[in-house]
């Protein structure tokens, strides 16, 4: 049985010291951040970050991020950055936010897969900083939870697929934002975001002035084509049941409706407002949150996405949002846990 160690209410010494050990010793340990729970390995060891991929069942093209807890660490593990990747850093670390950087040879392969570049992350939470702080280790930590399925925001969601996985596991109760960082590439000094997240579009355009999405945030990428973030390439963030994603326009509900009538055996995950309107009894109706707030609904969707298999039934239908600001960021983890089949 892999240990548990309950941290909800303050950080133990004595466990934290047990904790620093075991990734000292390349083991694997499950940390909450501000985003979602991460699995964690040093960064610098090819042997625990191939341990990674093996307890997630990830694909070896997949590069991992890595976690600091300084700029001093930032600096020790990459190239110098440009003036602008300067900034942004300033802006936004620590915090929800994933720059690409050129790593030094001290990352390990396994981390980049091969990449000559590595994504860098400072997180916020309190646990998973004063870890990387005090074993002065950068840490590989992919959201915790099995390649493909919904990323995991609290134990309770995670501990069975990953027991006898890893060394440690650490509860520090639920992530407060739900979604993985916002990650970053400055390319010809204009940062592009590779995967949105909690910064959002409009809070780097404040600081830098300019900033591009990229084209592959709605699309599907092709087997042989190389990415530098997490998030691009495979299908992620889906549950068993195969999920319908309905855009949001003034015929939603109604669209919503009519796939109810023609399966009676589905379920919807949808918004506090709509409830009432929504043909469709409330076991089988999986609440979001509210579309006037958009963090509830973020700190809320993986949770919602994996009790759809909970409930045995032939699809889900969700409701979309505007692709704007934090609704994209759920949009884009909506378009792939639907593998595209949106209406």
């Amino acid at each position: 049985m892999t240990k548990i160690y309950d941290w909800k209410n303050e950080i133990k010494e004595d466990e934290l010291n047990s904790v620093i050990d075991t990734l000292k010793d390349n083991g694997l340990v499950i940390l909450p951040t501000e985003t979602v729970y991460g699995l964690a390995a040093s960064a610098f060891s090819n042997d625990a970050c191939k341990n990674i991929f093996i307890a997630k069942g990830r694909a070896q093209d997949n590069p991992l991020i890595v976690h600091v807890s300084s700029k001093k660490m930032i600096y020790d593990i990459v190239e110098k950055p440009t003036e602008i990747e300067e900034k942004l850093i300033d802006s936004f670390m620590p915090g929800p936010f994933t720059l690409i950087l050129k790593k030094k040879p001290c990352i390990c392969d396994t981390v980049t897969c091969n990449s000559e570049t590595v994504g860098i992350r400072m997180p916020i939470h309190p646990i998973i900083h004063k870890i990387i702080d005090q074993s002065n280790i950068p840490l590989a930590a992919p959201s915790a939870n099995i390649s493909g399925k919904p990323s995991g925001t609290c134990v309770d969601d995670i501990k069975e697929e990953f027991n006898n996985k890893v060394d440690l596991i650490v509860d520090g109760g639920k992530c407060n934002i739900g979604i993985e960082s916002t990650v970053v590439k400055v390319i010809d000094n204009v940062p592009v975001i590779l995967r949105p997240g909690f910064i959002t579009e409009d809070d780097i355009k404040k600081v830098i002035g300019n900033v591009k999405l990229s084209d592959k945030l709605f699309t599907k990428v092709t087997e042989n084509e190389k990415v530098e973030s997490p998030g691009m390439k495979y299908r992620h963030y889906a549950p068993k049941t195969k999920c319908i994603l309905v855009e949001q326009n003034n015929q939603q509900v109604n669209k919503i409706n009519k796939l109810i009538s023609d399966n009676s055996n589905c379920c919807v995950l949808g918004f506090s407002e709509d409830a009432d309107l929504i043909h469709i009894s409330k076991d089988k109706f999986i609440c979001l949150g509210s579309k006037n707030n958009l963090q509830e609904i973020s700190s809320n969707i993986f949770t919602c996405l994996r009790k759809v298999d909970t409930l045995n039934c032939s699809f889900a239908i969700i409701e979309g949002l505007e692709k704007k600001n934090l609704g994209l960021s759920i949009m884009n983890r909506l378009v792939r846990a639907c593998e595209n089949n949106v209406i």
